[in-house]
């Protein structure tokens, strides 16, 4: 993945928001994890991660590219004190990164439980857009991208998104979606300056 990834041309567009030392939630698909595990390697930052035998390789892939310790579970196993360890983590500071369609998707779809993690832990949601070209799109149910050698591949910071502590209800999935479709814009705006066309996409407007 090192090796790889030091042929690509990377551009980030933004203020960094890792740079900060406040709460920090980073959200992209999980179209993107190739591209953000190693762009934002080295950091220390907390990715939970799915008690499954797919979830031992990714945590050990994390931890050789110098990310924190991973939190492990998902919405089917462990999802309270998955919830309940990112939550702390926040609080104390340490940069979160959430996956928001994962594990199991449906791709492009955000869960709850990262609105959740933002309103408990009062960090700031920060909504990344990452793109490449040129690049494989994998066959998985996340249609995960692959840059290829040398391909040019841009991450861009979204404005933050707060969770005010007593929003509930409606309010809440008004958060939930502008999430949704932050992402999605930010991603189709990238795709669409790089030519990359994303199958996920295509898949999900003919459903």
């Amino acid at each position: 993945m090192r090796l790889l990834g030091a042929s690509w041309r990377v551009r980030f567009i933004g203020e960094d928001p890792f740079s900060r030392e406040e709460p920090l939630i980073a959200t992209t698909w999980h179209r993107g994890l190739l591209i953000a595990a190693y762009c934002f390697r080295s950091r220390g930052i907390v990715v939970p991660v799915s008690q499954s035998r797919d979830g031992d390789l990714g945590s050990s892939v994390l931890r050789h590219l110098g990310f924190a310790a991973t939190a492990r579970g998902s919405s089917s196993r462990g999802a309270t004190s998955l919830l309940r360890n990112l939550i702390r983590q926040a609080r104390a500071g340490q940069p979160v990164a959430i996956l928001p369609d994962g594990p199991r998707g449906p791709a492009g779809k955000a869960k709850p439980g990262v609105i959740a993690v933002a309103r408990a832990s009062g960090a700031r949601l920060v909504p990344v857009g990452v793109s490449a070209s040129p690049a494989k799109q994998l066959g998985s149910w996340d249609r995960a991208i692959l840059p290829l050698p040398f391909a040019r591949v841009i991450c861009s910071y979204g404005e933050p998104i707060f969770v005010p502590k007593k929003v509930t209800g409606e309010a809440l999935e008004e958060l939930r979606s502008e999430l949704e479709a932050t992402l999605d814009r930010m991603n189709h705006q990238l795709d669409t300056e790089l030519g990359f066309a994303d199958r996920s996409r295509v898949a999900r407007h003919e459903d």
